[in-house]
Order: C-alpha cells, then sequence, then structure tokens
C-alpha cells in the first residue's frame, strides 16, 4: 500500500466519522504532529502509529487495510441505521451482549417476528 493510499484511506475514515484531524488525534491518542505529517509531509506510519489510528477509529488493522472485504458503510442501510451500526462497533462485548437482549427483549414484547 502507498502512502497516498493510507491517505486516502484515513480521509475516507475521517470523513465517514466526521472528524477532523484533531479528533482523530485525540482518539488515537498521539500528537497530533504525527498526524499532520502523515498528511502534509507523507510521512509513512509506523505500524505502530496506525494500529493507534485504527484503534482511535475503532476499527482493526485488517479492516483498515482490506476495505473490500470490511466495508464500513453498507449502501442499504440509511443514515440512522448506520449511526446505529457504528455505535455497536464501539461497544465490548459485554455491552453488545446486554444490548442484543435488550433489541430482542424488545421484538418479543411487541410482537415483532425475529429473525435471527
Amino acid at each position: 500500500m502507498e502512502i497516498d493510499d493510507i491517505i486516502n484511506r484515513i480521509n475516507f475514515l475521517l470523513d465517514f466519522n466526521k472528524w477532523s484531524m484533531y479528533k482523530l488525534a485525540k482518539e488515537a491518542d498521539l500528537p497530533y504532529s504525527s498526524i499532520c505529517n502523515i498528511f502534509h509531509r507523507k510521512s509513512f506510519p509506523s505500524l505502530v502509529t496506525l494500529d493507534k489510528i485504527c484503534k482511535g477509529f475503532n476499527i482493526s488493522l485488517s479492516e483498515f487495510f482490506d476495505y473490500n472485504n470490511n466495508p464500513l458503510r453498507v449502501l442499504e442501510l440509511n443514515e440512522s441505521e448506520q449511526n446505529l451500526l457504528n455505535t455497536y462497533r464501539k461497544l465490548s462485548s459485554y455491552d453488545r451482549l446486554i444490548l442484543n437482549a435488550y433489541a430482542d427483549g424488545i421484538i418479543s414484547s411487541k410482537g415483532y417476528k425475529n429473525d435471527k
């Protein structure tokens, strides 16, 4: 992957999350200058830096590099559904279990069909 590909991917993730480079630096626990160097000096980030960037975006390195098999945006979802999915991805596995149980409870109490 070339530096322009990495910059384009980070830009996509910034746009997708509606974040600034400053917000990314805070979320990734990196100095703002490190993010700026990637963009303005086309400085290739180290694996450690790229891992922190991915953690800031709450994605894995494989999701960063394998966009075609791990897209972050599902085109069939509306904005509200996409926001819910992105929030779900940020939850711990325990919190996901709680949320799933809560959603199952809503579905069963309302008589909706559960297609699990």
